[in-house]
This record gives C-alpha cells, structure tokens and sequence, in this order.
C-alpha cells in the first residue's frame, strides 16, 4: 500500500478530532457522576478561614495576605465546582434526580447557597485587597444575589421534598436536614456588609431589614427542625460512624446568628431610625451571648461524639467538612461579640477556635486532595 500523502494525513487528524474531544468530554462526564452537592462544603469551608482570619483581634504580619490567598482558593474552588455540577446535570440527570429525591443528599443543596454567598462575602473583607473595591462590591451583588435567592429556594423546596417524596423512618433524623434551613441565615449575616453600597435610604433600609427577616425565617425553622434532631439522638443513639462529623453542623446556626445580630448592630446606625439602631447594639449582647454559650456546650458534645467515632474506626468521608465552616461561623459570632462588649475573653476565644478551625481545615483539605487524586472520593458509592 502507498504512503499517505501529507494533505490526506491532515484530513484523517481533523476528522479524528471531534471524536478525541467527544470522548474526553465523556471522560470527564463520567468522573464527575457521583460528584454531590456536598462538595460544596469545601467552598465554604476555605472562605470562612479567610473571612474569620481577617477579623481577629490585633494585628499578625501576613495573616491578611494569607487569609486574601484562601480566599482566591475559595473562588477558584467554586469555579471548578460549579464547571463540574453543570457537566454532572448535563450527562448525568438521572442521577441528579435520584439526589433531590435521596433525603440524605437533597438537603445538601443548601450548599451551594453559602458557598456563593461565602465567596462573595470573603470578596469586599478581604477579597478587595487583590481585585479592587469596586470589582469585590459587583461581584458580592452577584454571589449574594444568587446564594440568596437559591437558598430562600432550597429552604422551601428541600423540606417540601421530605413531606411528599421522601420517605423517612423517626430514627433517621439528621442534622444534615439543618443546610437548606441555615442557608438564609448565612444571608442575613453577609447582607448588612452591602448596605453602605447601596443609595441611602429606602434601599439600605430595605436590605438591612430583608436580613433580619431572613435571620428570623432561619432561626424559627431551626428551632423547629433541633429537637428531632436532640431526641434522635437520645432515643437510637449515636449516629452512623461516617455521619459523626455531621453533628458540628448544629454550630453553624447558633455561630452564624450571633454574627447576623452583631453585623446588624455593626451597619444599622444611620440606617435604620432610633430607637431601632440602639435595640440591635442590644440584641447583639442580649442574644449573642446565651447563643454562644449554648454553642460551646455543643462543641463539647460534638467533639466527644467525633473522639468515640475515631477510636471506633471513623475514616476520613467529605462529612469532615463540617468541622471547617460550622466552627468558623462560632468565630465570627465570637469577634462579633468582642467588638460589642469589648470583652478580652471573647477575643482570646476567638483566637483559640480560629486555630482549631485552621487546623481542621487543613486537615480536611490534604486528605481530599489525596482522595481527588487517588479517585477514591469520585468512586461510586459501595
């Protein structure tokens, strides 16, 4: 047979090229089939390092670049998440569907709600030192935007999936039901940073208080979902080894609302009239500091449970990420009542549960790394 003539050559590699592109599309397809909504928690989990780190008391050499970098990872994390989710609901719905109809997944969604509003709040506290103020403003708007409106989505839509859809037995309470009802919660605390952006007036007026209406909404539904929650507990036992790490989850609410109320006292002077701007300096000490007392003790609890789960052969699931943006949102609420009682104790604590959020998060980090290169945590589950 004769030797191809260079001319032919070219059209047989163009030709192959759509079928290369296709099959690596499909390649990358299949790798992210079992990619869940959870991993959003990975989102989260990075910002919150660099949005707490900022706010701690004093001033450490580096800590504020550092804390910039993270944040840059965050975004960057969300970006490649969010690439991946529309490549796993393009090529994979069914499996899609079978996560919003799985009462142990479809909670989950509540995720992506605070991974963007996380990213977008961590833009104007640090964010801005890299990419301009202007640049972080437009960009929270858009995050903030969007992380509200799905999680006020995912807040109605996940618990009406678990009334009519899901069928779910007393003892499988969890408190992974807890993320979609959190996510207007992790708004109200990131919303109040926006308001000096906005014309003065009705529209800041209008955004402080659609906060605290979402604080209200979160906090009357968590507060509802808890004690199911508490009694599962005490009645079945202690939960599935692999879903331990899930009970640091309950100190999202309690560390994201002791923030919400200390973020309100923070931008409500000149914005809301007296003698509402004075009442919510009030309600920041009033409630913040019964609320993270509560949140220590379940700290204590969590903590304990995590420790018996280990000992008893507990590995490394991306449930892990619950000790990452949890104990951040209990910084956070801490540096929040420093600023109000000016209480070195809330400072020292602030600082004690940022090194023990940093160190989870590394942690967590390394050890999905490995699981991400090794393929393990794209595995089907068994």
């Amino acid at each position: 047979m004769g030797t191809a003539s260079s001319r032919d050559r070219g059209r047989m590699v163009t030709a192959a090229q759509p079928f290369t592109l296709r099959k690596a599309g499909t390649s990358r397809a299949a790798a992210v089939r079992h990619l869940g909504p959870n991993w959003y928690a990975s989102v989260m989990g990075t910002a919150i390092v660099a949005t707490a780190g900022a706010g701690l008391p004093g001033h450490v050499p580096g800590l504020r670049t550092a804390c910039t970098a993270v944040w840059a990872l965050s975004l960057t994390i969300l970006l490649a998440l969010l690439a991946a989710r529309a490549l796993h609901w393009a090529y994979h719905r069914d499996q899609a569907r079978a996560h919003l109809l799985d009462p142990a997944v479809a909670p989950f969604y509540g995720c992506l709600s605070m991974a963007l509003l996380a990213v977008g709040g961590g833009a104007l506290v640090v964010g801005q030192d890299w990419i301009g103020t202007r640049t972080a403003v437009a960009l929270d708007f858009v995050l903030f935007s969007a992380g509200t409106a799905i999680g006020l989505v995912a807040a109605v839509a996940v618990p009406y999936l678990m009334v009519v859809r899901h069928r779910i037995e007393p003892g499988q309470a969890s408190p992974v039901w807890l993320l979609p009802l959190v996510a207007p919660m992790v708004s109200a605390a990131l919303g109040p940073p926006l308001v000096p952006h906005l014309p003065a007036g009705q529209p800041r007026e209008t955004l402080l208080f659609a906060c605290v209406a979402m604080f209200g909404l979160s906090l009357l539904a968590v507060m509802v979902m808890m004690p199911m929650i508490l009694a599962r507990l005490i009645t079945t036992g202690p939960l599935p080894l692999a879903l331990t790490p899930a009970l640091f989850l309950v100190l999202g609410p309690l560390g994201q609302s002791t923030t919400a109320v200390g973020k309100f006292a923070d931008f409500a002077p000149g914005v809301v009239p007296a003698p509402y701007e004075q009442g919510f300096g009030t309600l920041a000490v009033l409630y913040g500091v019964p609320v993270m007392g509560f949140a220590l003790l379940w700290l204590g609890l969590a903590a304990a449970m995590v420790l018996r789960a280990r000992r008893r052969g507990m590995g490394f699931a991306m449930t892990w990420w619950a000790f990452t943006f949890p104990v951040g949102t209990c910084v956070t609420g801490a540096e929040a009542l420093a600023r109000h009682t000016g209480l070195v104790a809330f400072e020292v604590l602030a600082v004690a549960l940022y090194v023990l959020l940093v160190a989870a998060w590394s942690v967590a980090g390394v050890r999905t790394a490995r699981g991400l290169v090794s393929g393990e945590l794209l595995a089907a589950p068994r």
